[in-house]
Formats: C-alpha cells, sequence, structure tokens
C-alpha cells in the first residue's frame, strides 16, 4: 500500500495543473474525460494542497464580497 502512496505522488501534472483541475472541480463544470484524464495523472499531495488553498481563498472572497456589502448598506 505504502508502495501504491509513492508511486502516486510521483505522477506528472505540475502544481498548477492540479490548480487548475481543482478550480474547474470546484465551478462545476468538468467532462468525464477530462476527470478520469486527470485521476490518472494528478499528483495527491498536490490536489489536496490545492484543494485546501482553494477553499481558503473561496471564503476569504465570500467574507470580502459580504463586508462589502454591509459597509455598502451602512
Amino acid at each position: 500500500m505504502t508502495q501504491d502512496i509513492r508511486d502516486a505522488s510521483r505522477r506528472k501534472l505540475s502544481f498548477f495543473q492540479t490548480l487548475k483541475a481543482v478550480l474547474w472541480g470546484m465551478f462545476g463544470v468538468r467532462r468525464g474525460s477530462g476527470y478520469q484524464e486527470d485521476a490518472a495523472k494528478l499528483n495527491p499531495v498536490h490536489l489536496i494542497i490545492a484543494g485546501i488553498l482553494a477553499g481558503v481563498i473561496f471564503v476569504l472572497v465570500l467574507i470580502a464580497i459580504v463586508r462589502w456589502a454591509v459597509a455598502s448598506l451602512s
């Protein structure tokens, strides 16, 4: 099992390609063939980091929008 994890962590896609796949996934527009390709090539370590980073950025953007909306009402 640990050999499988090591092999998966040596996959080819760069961090930025992984981040792009995560952002498309968050947007909800992804073809089945693109998903299958990503699943075969994505580095799981990059995927976890990119997912956490995208989630944090999403929350920060939502907080900024709410603060702007509340400030404009005052």
